[in-house]
């Protein structure tokens, strides 16, 4: 039994399983009812109520991605995790390696934009910058280095997802601009990563309806909202050259029903930036 406010080791063991077994069934493609999974995961716990079983899902989704792996979209990281939490959540990985195996083909597999798409609700309000899960490598994650991943490199690396990303997003950049009376800007918004190359700082050459530029760059995830993603630094630098032309648009959950914000403006003032790479060379 759980005394005070407390988790026992079971119930967060119970509460791990059933995050994880959800999660799984996401990656592989299939449905499920979290309001079955809450019920069944409240029978086998301590008088806890709903609320705090999904914040302690929020608690796991913050510890998976505080170790680089994706987590239920409908779970928004949330910090304050307990320890024993933490340990729960990485003593799973270790002794479910399937489940990296599942993450490894999810990122790589290749994507294609969809020829139809409805753009009524694509573009949402960015999430909230949260403070408190700018967390650097802890000491918990450096005692077990065999949990060392980088799903969201790997994400970036497929090129296809990446590609799809910035079609749909030419896509509605030309939309938008019809709707708004605006056929012959429409017809002039170009893919430049594709027509002059990718390097440029941005993908997207569009406009806005008074004839001024938006010069788009195009980030892609197949998985939630508030997942990281890479910048290189002639990305961030071109986004500070031209601040007042430039936006960032993240479009996430891809593969499930596409939804995308935008960022206006140089990305170190919308993002948290944590330099992970550099270039070395001896002196």
């Amino acid at each position: 039994m759980a005394r005070g406010n407390s988790w026992s080791a079971l119930e967060i063991a119970a509460t791990v399983s059933d995050y994880m077994a959800m999660l799984q069934q996401e990656l592989a493609g299939q449905r499920y009812n979290k309001a079955e999974h809450r019920r069944a995961l409240l029978s086998k716990l301590s008088a806890r109520t709903p609320a705090a079983v999904e914040k302690k899902h929020q608690n796991i989704s913050a510890v998976l991605k505080s170790l680089n792996r994706m987590w239920i979209a409908g779970y928004k990281p949330l910090a304050n995790v307990q320890e024993a939490l933490r340990e729960e959540v990485e003593t799973w990985l270790l002794h479910h390696p399937e489940f990296d195996r599942q993450l490894d083909a999810e990122v790589a597999r290749p994507a294609v934009a969809p020829a139809y798409f409805d753009f009524g609700t694509f573009l949402v309000e960015p999430p909230a910058l949260d403070n408190s899960l700018q967390e650097q490598v802890a000491p918990y994650q450096l005692r077990r280095p065999q949990l060392h991943r980088d799903y969201v490199a790997q994400e970036a690396a497929n090129r296809s997802l990446g590609l799809a990303g910035e079609q749909l997003v030419v896509a509605f950049e030309r939309q938008r601009l019809i709707a708004q009376g605006c056929q012959y800007l429409a017809d002039r918004v170009e893919h430049v990563s594709q027509s002059k190359g990718d390097g440029l700082g941005y993908d997207i050459h569009s406009f806005e309806a008074n004839g001024r530029d938006r010069l788009i760059e195009v980030k892609t995830t197949a998985f939630a909202k508030e997942t990281p993603f890479y910048a290189s630094k002639n990305e961030v630098a071109f986004s500070e050259d031209h601040a007042d032309l430039f936006v960032l648009t993240r479009v996430y959950r891809f593969r499930h029903a596409p939804q995308a914000f935008e960022l206006p403006g140089a990305i170190v003032q919308n993002c948290h930036l944590n330099p992970v790479t550099y270039i070395c060379q001896p002196r």
